[in-house]
């Protein structure tokens, strides 16, 4: 037989005695009741009793298995704890005696401790004793086949300890003991190991589990009897119910008798038999009413009739002193043994006028509900004080009427002078009455009418009978009289209030048929026209703001366009739904009958954005005023826009920015018919040629305005006379429900067609692309393009010396001649002798003369100098310096514009005009 632990050290598991002991509780037959005791066969499981007997015998039941299993596992303590000591003791004994240790260092330790190892076994009463070498190994044994194998776990007797253990081993689980051999020297030269099997142990907890089996039945039985005795007296006082049935039936006893709010009484053979809290109170029963007759209680005849007889009725309503009571009667039998009858009795007092008042409340809340419905619905001033006529007509009065103040309907602020209003608004029930119609002027000018004095105390005025009352006359006596014979007879009269200042007028009618005003009343017609106030003063405020930002953007937006004859040019400006925004476009006429088209897109709507479309309109036209390139101007505006973000960051941190406007700024030359653009974060415009194709140009394209730390490109292209330009903001070809590709889309099948004029495309493009009221701003710019015939331009390229001059006068002369403008010689020749002259001395070559002929004369003198002249008056003594002032004196315009290699030097006259200037007043004032 082995011993071997399955693992050193590993914990024992239960001992195999404890888990084999039996438990009483589940012996057949000790749960029964003793013979001879028999349960009655109503005691049902769902019966009080029942379940008390139950519950004490599962009581019991737990009581005593616990009280066996206490005892086993006691038991089974105990001889695991003996076993232990009985070990240990047989180990210590056996490793100290002296002939131990003689024993292991003879030569044969076998032969002399086999023998000795048997008597230990018999003589201390363990199972098992083994003498180990130093190393494990079975020297001696009680059970001799296991000799010279190597035990497991004896690693700390090895070093020097002694000690117990539960040992895990087949076949037989056991206790164990283990003790070092020492020699004299105290050097650990061997082991003794000694143990008792759980066997053993359990052999001994079966030979007493008899007597504890017994003792538990019998104590089982004794509390199954008494259980069974208790049950049985219970089940007879309570009548077989359940604990639930019983406690449910004291709860509804006790709530009927206290907490219900409904009279109850019940009436046996004639006497009150029990009477409720409410009953008493509902009857004024007497404090000794129980058991009384239900004739000597003191009630009305009737109801003493009803309570003595055995009828059933249903709400039949009797009284009961200054009460009205509901009475619902019904019999006892067969549910409460002898004949009987239960009365119900409900207070019906005031329940028709709390009924009829509920019901006006009612109405008037879903009035007020409606009211913040309907009322307000846009920000109109006149269609809000109809809805406040449409709620009120006909639930809260026959007639309604609204005045206002003119400055009200005009926008403006509410003025002091209060006596003089517009009637707004009038709804009636009926038709023909004598009320003043809508538009009529109304005057209070009497101190004591309604009217006036609700304005005065900024509260309403009630006037329940306008037939007895006398001061609501004296403002229109013939009116008041009519007023009367129609059938109005009563008033209340608001004033109309917002932020604390009066806007107007309500007042409230009721004619013939309809119950007069009552105090309740005026709480709601207050109600409905505070609503109504604050709607039509938000509809005021923006009347008056969008007014001034639609009249501020109409006159930041071109109103006419420049003569020009370089485009035949039409727009269109259709503001979002919300209001005005910030797009914007122009049109620019530059030197040398070149046209500057602009379109921009500002972010977001309102005044703001108009405010900043106009500033960057301003300055798009000084900068094109420099008559810069359309790169360099952008470039100029961009800074321009930074610099705007800084300050206004600076003084309002909630201003939003203007970072994000778009700009596409193109300039047109009808000299060759060259358009150079340059866009800022713009949509690139259409290009129609005249064979009807579209294209959309590839530009370069750069940030937004704002953004910075960027440069703009600006691209070309040639664009054949008859060519349409269309430039347009993103709210033409992106909305809601369309993106941006579908729009170009469609606006390029809109426009492919050749032949239409600037106008016609416009009008096509709104009618296809645009809503009827689109939800962003849209600006939409068509230039269709000309040629400047070239019989009309002349040019000449001059050499580096003034001699030249005479010369190329005397050219410019005949092609003056050859136009037909003969009478322009002498003024276009002392411009271009000047311009030239000035050129060539101070200037660097090529030098080079254009003329250039449309509904105006235009001069040009272009050098390879970026040196631009100013106009200055020369002093007396001064030899020089007069040219210019010559110049300006016989152009309407003049400047100067730089090119890609030097400048242009322009002047420009107007074909037909008034004479020219006296000779002799100018010579004396170039002499000044």
């Amino acid at each position: 037989m082995s011993r071997r632990s399955r693992r050193p050290g590993a914990r024992s598991s239960p001992p195999p005695g404890e888990r084999r002991s039996p438990d009483p509780s589940r012996r057949p037959g000790r749960a029964r009741r003793p013979p001879g005791r028999h349960l009655p066969a109503s005691l049902s499981i769902r019966t009080l009793a029942a379940q008390v007997f139950l519950l004490q015998a599962l009581i019991m039941l737990v009581l005593v298995a616990a009280a066996a299993a206490a005892l086993v596992v006691q038991g089974r303590y105990d001889g695991e704890r003996n076993a232990r000591n009985r070990s240990l003791a047989a180990a210590e004994a056996f490793a100290r005696a002296p002939g131990t240790t003689a024993a292991l260092q003879s030569p044969d330790p076998t032969a002399r401790l086999q023998t000795a190892v048997q008597s230990v076994r018999r003589g201390s009463g363990v199972d098992f004793v083994a003498v180990l070498n130093a190393d494990g190994v079975r020297l001696a044994d009680s059970a001799p086949e296991l000799i010279g194998t190597k035990a497991e776990g004896v690693g700390r007797a090895a070093a020097g300890e002694t000690f117990t253990e539960t040992l895990q081993a087949e076949p037989d689980d056991a206790v164990r003991a283990v003790a070092p051999v020492r020699d004299a020297g105290g050097r650990v030269i061997g082991m003794v190991s000694a143990g008792v099997r759980f066997e053993t142990l359990g052999h001994v907890l079966n030979e007493q589990a008899p007597m504890l089996m017994v003792s538990t039945a019998v104590a089982l039985a004794l509390a199954t009897g008494g259980t069974a005795l208790v049950g049985r007296r219970l089940l007879r006082q309570t009548h077989g119910l359940g604990p639930a049935e019983m406690t449910r039936m004291y709860e509804h006893h006790h709530a009927v008798l206290h907490a219900v709010r409904e009279g109850v009484l019940i009436v046996g053979d004639g006497r009150l038999v029990l009477a409720n809290d409410e009953a008493r109170r509902l009857l004024d029963l007497p404090a000794d009413a129980d058991g009384r007759q239900v004739a000597e209680l003191g009630l009305e005849p009737g109801l003493t009739r009803l309570l003595a007889s055995d009828e059933a009725v249903s709400d039949e309503v009797l009284p009961a002193g200054e009460r009205l009571l509901a009475v619902n009667t019904r019999l006892t039998a067969p549910y409460g043994g002898g004949q009987g009858l239960v009365a119900t009795f409900r207070d019906t007092t005031e329940l028709q006028a709390l009924s009829g008042q509920a019901e006006v409340a009612r109405g008037r809340l879903t009035l007020l509900y409606e009211a913040g419905v309907r009322i307000g619905t846009t920000l109109d001033v006149r269609r809000t004080a109809e809805e406040l006529a449409d709620v009120a007509v006909p639930r809260m009065a026959d007639f309604v009427t609204v005045e206002l103040l003119d400055s009200v309907l005009r926008g403006e602020e509410p003025t002091g002078a209060v006596q003089r209003m517009r009637r707004t608004a009038l709804r009636g029930a009926r038709a023909g009455h004598p009320l003043q119609p809508v538009g009529d002027l109304i005057q209070f000018v009497v101190a004591d009418t309604p009217m006036v004095s609700a304005l005065q105390r900024g509260k309403a005025v009630l006037v329940p009978d306008l037939y007895t009352a006398r001061d609501w006359r004296a403002q229109d006596p013939e009116g008041a009289r009519q007023a009367l014979d129609y059938g109005i007879h009563s008033l209340i009269t608001v004033p109309l209030r917002a932020r604390g200042v009066v806007l107007g007028m309500v007042n409230f009618w009721r004619g013939a048929g309809s119950p007069r005003f009552e105090e309740e009343d005026i709480a709601v017609a207050e109600e409905l026209v505070a609503r109504a106030a604050v709607a039509i003063d938000n509809a005021r405020r923006y009347s008056r703001e969008h007014a001034m930002a639609v009249t501020l953007q109409r006159s930041l937006l071109p109103r006419d366009l420049p003569d020009q004859d370089a485009l035949e040019i039409a727009w269109r400006y259709l503001p979002a739904r919300s209001g005005v925004g910030g797009d914007w476009f122009d049109v620019i006429p530059l030197s040398g009958f070149r046209v500057a088209l602009v379109v921009g897109d500002i972010v977001g709507h309102g005044l703001h954005a108009a405010v900043t479309m106009g500033r960057l309109r301003t300055a798009v036209l000084n900068f094109s005023s420099l008559d810069l390139s359309p790169d360099e101007l952008l470039g100029h505006l961009d800074e321009m826009v930074t610099n705007l973000d800084a300050q206004t960051a600076t003084a309002d941190g909630d201003r939003a920015p203007l970072t994000g406007a778009t700009c596409l700024y193109a300039i047109y030359d009808p000299v060759g018919g060259r358009c150079t653009l340059s866009r800022a974060g713009h949509v690139a415009p259409a290009v129609v040629d005249p064979r009807g194709g579209v294209t959309f140009p590839d530009l370069p394209l750069s940030p937004p305005l704002g953004v910075g730390g960027h440069p703009f490109e600006a691209g070309e292209l040639d664009l054949p006379e008859g060519s349409r330009l269309v430039l347009f903001t993103d709210g033409l070809v992106e909305h809601r429900g369309q993106d941006i590709d579908d729009g170009l889309e469609r606006l390029r099948a809109a426009v492919a067609r050749p032949d239409r004029s600037a106008e016609e495309t416009c009008r096509v493009l709104v009618e296809r692309m645009l809503p009827e009221r689109p939800g962003d701003d849209v600006v939409l710019l068509v230039a269709r393009t000309r040629v400047l015939d070239p019989s009309r331009v002349a040019a000449w390229d001059v050499p580096s010396d003034v001699r030249a001059v005479s010369r190329v006068r005397t050219d410019v002369s005949r092609r003056l001649a050859d136009w037909g403008l003969e009478e322009t010689a002498f003024a276009t020749e002392l411009i271009l002798s000047e311009l030239l002259t000035n050129a060539i001395r101070y200037g660097a070559p090529p030098v080079r003369v254009r003329m250039l002929l449309g509904r105006t004369l235009i001069c040009e003198v272009s050098d390879g100098s970026n040196t631009s002249p100013r106009l200055r008056r020369a002093a007396t003594t001064d030899e020089g310096g007069r040219g210019l002032f010559l110049v300006s004196q016989f152009a309407d315009r003049w400047g100067t514009r730089y090119v890609a290699k030097g400048k242009v030097i322009w002047a420009e006259q107007t074909l037909g005009r008034a004479p020219y200037p006296d000779a002799t007043a100018l010579i004396d004032e170039m002499a000044w």
